[in-house]
Order: structure tokens, then sequence, then C-alpha cells
């Protein structure tokens, strides 16, 4: 059993203070170049607000990281570096994305919860982020319904869940992928749908192939190493799709 909490802030990548992070890649081993590198590129922006003919002062640029540009992620492994959990046993993932962590606590450790979710807050008011609790949800990972029982309350203003989305891979709390292939077969279906009126219109085969391997073999490989082995015989009608897919002339099985 396992307890996990997918932890949501508010507008992460627009709330980076740039003086807290410049101060953190400070203390890190890295080449004055290289710090200076960001230095330049996070200073000397400003930005106002214009409507109609009038506009607003200038501003500084004092937080934020752009999305999607190189330094994105990068960012924000040195920000969040310093968020630990309080309890040994207990695990923090941390990515760069629309959930920011995922705190993973061992049987043993459930009574921890909420000195775990109060030392987040803490560490989220001192780098200018905010938990977004509305978004943040709890799922219990067990295959035993004794284990189940055994849960303590439910958190104030965090709710429950049966499934889990981890970086694009669904997974129920009883640690099962079907959810996830029901929606990778749907999305490919509807692809499959889209390549047949392509080719109605002209589309050679060779483009429509294509277009297969780089759209649907894409998502059924996504991460495939990680969910497979959650599939039960009743999942794997991916290998039917695939057939499919050959029949139709999209794809050969080599």
């Amino acid at each position: 059993m396992r307890n996990i909490i997918a932890l949501d802030f508010s507008k992460a990548f627009d709330t980076v203070r740039h003086e807290t992070l410049l101060r953190k890649l400070s203390q890190l081993n890295i080449p004055d170049c290289v710090y200076n590198l960001m230095v330049d590129f996070f200073g000397g922006h400003t930005h106002c607000t214009k409507f109609s003919e009038l506009s607003s002062a200038f501003l500084a640029i004092i937080a934020g990281v752009i999305q999607g540009s190189a330094v994105g992620p990068a960012t924000f492994v040195v920000n969040a570096a310093d968020l630990t959990p309080v309890k040994p046993g207990n695990l923090l993932a941390k990515y760069a994305g629309d959930v920011y962590a995922y705190l993973v606590m061992p049987p043993n450790n459930v009574d921890s919860q909420l000195i775990e979710l109060d030392n987040i807050e803490r560490w989220d008011k001192e780098n200018n982020l905010a938990l977004n609790r509305s978004k943040t949800v709890e799922i219990v990972i067990t295959n035993c319904k004794k284990c189940l029982a055994s849960q303590p309350p439910p958190l104030s203003g965090i709710s429950s869940t049966s499934t889990i989305k981890i970086l694009g891979v669904t997974i129920s709390n009883k640690l099962s992928s079907s959810d996830h292939i029901t929606s990778i077969s749907s999305k490919c279906s509807q692809t499959l749908y889209a390549l047949t009126i392509l080719r109605a219109h002209g589309l050679c085969d060779t483009a429509l192939q294509s277009v297969y391997r780089s759209v649907v073999f894409a998502r059924l490989l996504y991460a495939c190493n990680v969910w497979w082995v959650f599939t039960i015989l009743a999942d794997r009608r991916l290998a039917g799709f695939v057939r499919r897919g050959v029949r139709r002339g999209f794809c050969y099985l080599i």
C-alpha cells in the first residue's frame, strides 16, 4: 500500500522568483560564466499594459520562467532541490509540469501527511509559490480492502481519486493500466478514422504510413515499459488494434 498526493502549484512557471532562483544557483558548483549567463537571461526585462491609447508605466519582471524555454526544466530542478520530505521513508518526486510533485508515503508513514503538507506549504511561501489544494489529489494504491479501511480521514481541501495521471500515464489505485489503454485506444481510433478520410482524399500510402508511425505508434509506445507490466490479458487488445492498422495498409509488422 502507498499513499500518493499529487501536488499542484498555481501558476508554477510564472511565480518562480528570479532573486530566489539566482541565489540557489550561486550555491551550486558551476562555472562563473554559466551563472553570469543566467543572470543576464533573467535580468533587464520589463513589461507594461496597453489599452487603446493608454499605457501603464514599465515595471521590471522579477518572476517567471518562460514555458518551453531551454532553461525552464533546469531552473525548476534547481528551484525545487531544497524541497525535501520531513519523515524518513517518504519520497518527493518533482517534475517541471502541471503537477509539480508527487508525495509518496509507505503504510507506516500515513500519519505524517499533515506534517508533510505543512512543510510543503511553508516551502512554497518562501519560494513565492502557492499550493492549489482544489487541484491537489490523493490516491491510495492498495490491493487489500483491510488496508483501505485503515486509512486516516480525508485531508482538508484535497479530494481523493481512484486514478491518477503521472507524466501522461493513467494508473488506478489497483495498479491497473486499463484506463490508460482505453484512453489511448480511443485517441488512436480517431487517428485511424482521420487517416481513412485522408486516403479517400488522395493522400499516398507512404505519407499515411509516416503519419501512422509518428502519431499512432508514438502514442502506443509512450512509456510502455512502465504501464505494460500493469496490464491484464483483456487490456492487451492493443495488439488487435495494431493488426487493424496492418490490414488497412497504414503499417507493416516486421
